[in-house]
């Protein structure tokens, strides 16, 4: 699960990216009609998902989450068990 892994790994332009689409087509799927309350659905799930690993992201990388992890080097790591398999 995402959740679990390295937030070191995280990109911070894709996830804000990810974000505003989500956003966009919550905005869309109420503007149609009918209104596609699925739609809205899976892109306010997916917005929410969104938004946990930008703040992950922040957290990590602008507010100390680093230093108090002692920075590890994760993706690094997660290459080299990438190369193994």
């Amino acid at each position: 699960m995402d959740t679990q892994k390295s937030p070191e790994m995280i990109s911070g332009k894709m996830t804000g990216a990810l974000c505003i689409y989500a956003a966009t087509f919550m905005r869309y799927s109420l503007a149609i009609t009918p209104k596609n309350y699925l739609l809205f659905l899976c892109h306010s799930v997916n917005a929410g998902a969104q938004l946990t690993q930008g703040y992950r992201y922040l957290q990590y990388h602008h507010w100390g989450g680093k230093e108090k992890t002692g920075g590890t080097d994760a993706v690094d790591a997660a290459e080299k068990e990438d190369s193994q398999d």
